[in-house]
């Protein structure tokens, strides 16, 4: 029988945030991948450089790979350095990966990396969001259901 999944992810350094992602795009439903890295990305990303901002993910020959993620060379890689926007192999069982590219064709959701970060193992993790594009009138409620909130909240402060 499986282990049940934790529902939160266990993050211990949080290196990259794609902040944007939850105002441009709709969460459906998150990931927890792997990524195969050389030696030099990942010293890079424990010096917590490195940036998803407009980076996606996508399946290709049943694979599932992160698009134009940045992580910036090693200062101390001399010859044996990585290519800093090259494409990276995400690791995800094949369910998952079948389950992602369901989601992409039928319903046109989009691959999101939502962040980067290593996990309680020391190992380098992403977490991937099923997402749907917001439109502008949408983005406008997300905006103002935010500044309710916080005025909710603030009132409730002042208020008692």
């Amino acid at each position: 029988m499986a282990r049940p999944k934790p529902s939160a992810f266990e993050k211990v350094k949080t290196v990259a945030d794609n902040r944007r992602a939850r105002y441009d795009y709709f969460i459906d439903e998150t990931f927890e991948a792997g990524i195969a890295l050389t030696g030099t990305e990942v010293k890079s990303l424990r010096f917590g450089e490195g940036s998803i901002r407009e980076s996606y993910a996508e399946v290709r020959d049943g694979e599932a790979w992160l698009v134009n993620a940045n992580i910036p060379e090693f200062s101390h890689g001399n010859r044996f350095n990585h290519e800093p926007k090259r494409p990276r192999k995400l690791l995800l069982h094949q369910r998952e990966i079948e389950k992602l590219l369901g989601a992409v064709e039928r319903k046109g959701m989009t691959l999101i990396p939502l962040s980067v970060y290593f996990n309680g193992k020391g190992r380098a993790k992403v977490e991937l969001a099923l997402a749907k594009g917001k439109q502008t009138h949408d983005k406008r409620a997300t905006i103002k259901d935010r500044d309710w909130q916080r005025d909710k909240a603030r009132l409730m402060r002042e208020n008692g």
